[in-house]
């Protein structure tokens, strides 16, 4: 059975050992650990199942730490005692049985796959900081990473291990580890950004509020530009407790370093109930966002959608649209393809190679959705689930420095010898001039010091 749930921060400087006076300057974490360490023993768990994002982190599925025995040291840190716990195999079978029969992937880590990927077999610090406080040495262990699946199969992991969690014979406490902002100040780990105060402000208040449905509007760019490294393994928490009636509590929130710390407890107070489950509202309400999208669509959007619908089903039915006089003119094109949010394929010319853009955008819809070489093909099962864009590129025009483009109106071409890289106008999280040149850079394999040509251009974009 689930006997209680926590979100930890795991900063090794909240140890008197590692952070010596520095230490008091998070007097509230430590003691907010403390309470909750109290409130956990109270419960006598057999088990303690803790998400770590510094754990093995797969991009398509969970990673679960194998071994007989799971230990580690803070050594890195300068305190080197060792601790070392049980494996609590059975659960580790129940959740990957369960994580399965959702369809998603799920893994135990044997020697083989610690070779290949080049994983420690020891714990790391998003593990041995929350249980240097909260787990005593006698119980059972389950230590996973993460995946970096969209936000809404992230919960879905989290509903499929609440289940293997309610369905074992023992008792079991699930933690999650995370720091939440990782730029609230200058000087914190990453550069200052204000952005990040926003994430914590909203996070923590949505948590107090148990507003649990309005975290998935989070808009992504938010939880980007914050640098967090703890949402993904909160949505797995908040997925075990899908569900059930539980109490959440915020025991302390600071951030002295510039970054946020966040300890909160959750409490169950009953058993599963499919009634008060958010999980199918939470999918329905992703469906909504792509009809309404697809209803509003322009007429190019839709002659790259139904292009890369037809190939894929072999469908050879004329697509007849009424498409805009633009349409009949040479044009480069970039058709862009998104899914729940994440980019799914990208593919463009930026001068045409077509008799119109009508056919630019066949040919590069196709492109995107099955030749794009960051991404595998697109597959059947997942097209009503994409979204499109489709940019027409106007010519073209040099420029003689960075002081004339805007990355929210100008696209950016960036040229060294034969090397060339472009980056499309008013992309999320792209804001300024100097980084909208270091990723066109990065995409055409300039080093950052190299010097290039730039060109700017300017694009009508369709939805």
């Amino acid at each position: 059975m689930l006997t209680y749930g926590a979100f930890v921060p795991h900063p090794a400087i909240i140890l008197e050992e590692v952070g010596g006076e520095e230490t008091k300057k998070v007097a509230q974490t430590v003691q907010a650990m403390k309470s909750l360490r109290a409130r956990i023993e109270v419960t006598r768990p057999e088990t303690i199942l803790i998400f770590s994002p510094h754990g093995p982190v797969f991009q398509d599925g969970l990673a679960i730490r194998g071994g007989r025995r799971l230990q580690g040291s803070l050594g890195n840190f300068g305190f080197h005692r060792r601790w070392e716990w049980e494996k609590d195999q059975e659960l580790v079978q129940a959740i990957t049985e369960e994580v399965a029969a959702e369809g998603l992937n799920c893994m135990e880590l044997n020697e083989e796959f610690l070779f290949r990927y080049r994983f420690s077999r020891e714990l790391d610090h998003g593990v041995l900081v929350p249980l240097a406080f909260l787990a005593p040495e006698n119980v059972r262990l389950v230590a996973t990473g993460m995946s970096l699946l969209p936000w809404l199969e992230q919960y879905q992991l989290g509903t499929a291990i609440g289940r293997a969690v309610r369905n074992s014979s023992r008792r079991i406490a699930v933690v999650a580890s995370g720091d939440l902002s990782h730029c609230l100040l200058p000087g914190a780990p990453v550069a200052f950004d204000p952005h990040g105060e926003e994430f914590d402000r909203t996070l923590v208040n949505l948590l107090k509020e148990k507003k649990i449905k309005e975290i998935f509007s989070l808009p992504p760019v938010l939880v980007e530009k914050a640098a967090e490294c703890g949402f993904r393994t909160l949505l797995m928490l908040l997925g075990v407790f899908d569900g059930l009636e539980f109490n959440l509590e915020v025991l302390s929130y600071e951030g002295p370093f510039g970054v946020g710390y966040l300890v909160s407890a959750f409490a169950p107070q009953s058993g599963f109930d499919p009634e008060r489950s958010i999980y199918a509202s939470l999918v329905e309400q992703r469906k909504a966002v792509v009809r309404d999208r697809r209803r509003e669509e322009s007429p190019l959007v839709r002659l790259a959608r139904r292009t890369v619908e037809n190939y894929l089903l072999g469908t050879e039915e004329e697509i007849e649209l009424p498409l805009p006089p633009e349409a009949q003119k040479p044009a480069g094109v970039f058709v862009s393809i998104k899914k729940h949010g994440n980019l799914r394929g990208c593919i463009g010319t930026i001068f045409p190679t077509q008799p119109n853009a009508a056919e630019e955008i066949r040919h590069n819809a196709i492109a995107a959705a099955f030749h794009d070489p960051r991404f595998d093909p697109v597959q059947a099962e997942e097209l009503d689930e994409l979204v499109y864009s489709v940019d027409l590129l106007k010519a073209p025009e040099p420029v003689s420095g960075p002081e004339e483009l805007d990355p929210k109106r100008y696209g950016v071409i960036v040229r060294r010898g034969s090397r060339t890289g472009l980056l499309l106008p008013d992309l999320e999280g792209v804001d300024t001039v100097e980084k909208q040149i270091a990723i066109a850079k990065q995409k055409a394999g300039i080093s950052p010091k190299e010097e290039v040509e730039l060109k700017r251009f300017e694009v009508i974009r369709y939805f």
